[in-house]
């Protein structure tokens, strides 16, 4: 027993020799490092959808070829627009509006009061964007683009005005170029409120009927579209 407790002493200092030294070596490492994991990031979405209230401002001006001194008037109307956007990046986006109006053209000049006809537009219109983002909740844009109108449902006036009776009314559909300047004003990530203007160069070509004669002309529209509404950015 004695040489056993002999042969196992030498043994029992080194290992605890051993734990000594792993125990100083871990002491002398720096603590290991706490990974944290990354904040949630909000997804950026590319989606935006605005409602408004757009009023159609016409420039009132046109002409039949067959009536010295003639001209046409259209009305100005208010109606409900739907704006749909797609941002490319932060401040690229396209920007797509629908929304249908109903018009009145009447005669002004040498047909001044002539009931003319009554026509429904639908005039989507596509721009493209440059957003500004360095205004913090305040957000202008600029844009160009074009519009195509189609004209629907259009009837005749069928009165009698210093000898002309229109009884046919035909606007044709037609392209047009438009410029917009507006912003969006926002309250928090999703909700704004938008102000826009756009300016369209709309002259559709006319025609009809006085009577059983073939007529023509042009009806200069031009619109202003200003327009007022919420935004949600998705």
């Amino acid at each position: 027993m004695l040489k056993l407790a002999k042969l196992i002493s030498p043994f029992a200092f080194l290992a605890a020799s051993a734990a000594l030294a792993s125990s100083a070596s871990a002491a002398d490492l720096p603590p290991a490092p706490v990974y944290k994991a990354p904040p949630i990031e909000n997804i950026w979405n590319p989606w935006m959808i605005r409602v408004r209230a757009l009023g159609v401002i016409t420039r009132d001006s046109g002409h039949v070829d067959q009536v010295a001194g003639s001209g046409l008037a259209t009305s100005d109307t208010v109606v409900p627009e739907l704006d749909i956007s797609y941002f490319f990046n932060r401040n690229l986006a396209a920007e797509l509006i629908l929304g249908v109006t109903r018009n009145h053209v009447t005669g002004t000049g040498s047909l001044n009061g002539l009931d003319v006809g009554k026509a429904w537009l639908l005039p989507p219109t596509l721009t493209l964007q440059y957003h500004f983002t360095e205004f913090g909740a305040f957000k202008p844009y600029v844009g160009a683009g074009v519009n195509y109108t189609w004209f629907f449902d259009q009837s005749a006036g069928n009165v009698t005005n210093n000898g002309v009776t229109i009884t046919n009314s035909h606007l044709h559909d037609s392209f047009a170029p438009v410029v917009q300047v507006g912003f969006d004003y926002m309250v928090d990530r999703h909700w704004g409120w938008n102000v826009d203007v756009k300016k369209l160069w709309l002259r559709p070509n006319w025609d009809g009927t006085n009577g059983v004669t073939p007529i023509s002309g042009k009806v200069n529209l031009d619109p202003w579209l200003i327009g007022t509404g919420i935004t949600y950015k998705f």
